[in-house]
């Protein structure tokens, strides 16, 4: 059974091992490849490998910044339900953590991927914005299952593996790449497909979450995430009711 709070002394001395190592291990190839809005956010939140994050000293931090704050569940949320905590400005995070075996290969996200991966750009409002914009336009859609699949290719394409443009070429952002020694490895070589930020096209992509990725969407900021919150709506309403979209 997976814990539904988090009581940081049940943390074991392999917990923090773990986070250490995974910690250390991304952070070794991140700071070359990874968003400076990333780095600035992981300084914000005072995330450090020594020390698990504690759920409620993140939520001070989050709180007084963004008006966010960490919701604990056991596993992936249901879709309803996790839009709907992200609509309340509350982000789905489990709290316990793989074992040493399992460093490389995990079925279900755990707290390295939930937290590291996502919780430090919680500080950006911009990001905020784009994320909470997305999980209302979900909520509109809920009861569509047609509608939801191919949300959720925008929302794989940007706040799981994203990526954007800074002076110096192409960096990530996306969680899933973030939380992923392989996938930010593979991510950056070139032979994987770097695309232009389009919504027609990324609602038009399908993906495999069961495999490195072979293209990334890159886009410039994440004001422009945010700014294409009217066209993700436009362009889901054409494709369910049969018109086609630019660039389908």
């Amino acid at each position: 059974m997976r814990p539904i709070e988090q009581i940081y002394s049940n943390y074991t001395t392999e917990d923090f091992a773990v986070w250490k190592t995974l910690y250390n291990r991304q952070m070794d190839i991140l700071k070359s490849s990874v968003a400076s809005s990333y780095l600035e956010a992981l300084d914000r939140v005072d995330f450090t490998a020594k020390r698990i994050p504690d759920f409620k000293e993140v939520d001070g931090i989050l709180l007084p910044a963004t008006g966010w704050s960490m919701e604990v569940v056991p596993n992936i949320c249901p879709q309803k339900e996790f839009f709907q905590f992200l609509s309340a400005r509350k982000f789905t995070a489990t709290c316990w953590l793989r074992t040493m075996e399992q460093l490389d290969y995990l079925e279900e996200p755990d707290m390295f991927h939930d937290v590291f991966g996502h919780v430090p750009l919680l500080s950006n409002q911009a990001y905020c914005d784009f994320f909470r914009g997305i999980s209302n336009i979900a909520l509109d859609f809920i009861d569509n299952p047609r509608a939801i699949e191919l949300l959720s290719r925008v929302y794989w394409f940007t706040i799981e593996f994203g990526m954007m443009r800074e002076n110096d070429g192409i960096k990530i952002y996306g969680a899933g790449i973030i939380s992923s020694h392989s996938e930010t490895l593979h991510c950056l070589e070139k032979e994987t497909r770097k695309l232009d930020y389009d919504v027609d096209l990324m609602l038009h992509t399908d993906y495999r979450t069961d495999i490195l990725q072979d293209k990334y969407f890159v886009m410039d900021s994440f004001d422009q995430l945010y700014d294409s919150l009217p066209q993700i709506r436009r362009s889901l309403e054409k494709i369910i009711r049969g018109v086609p979209a630019h660039g389908g």
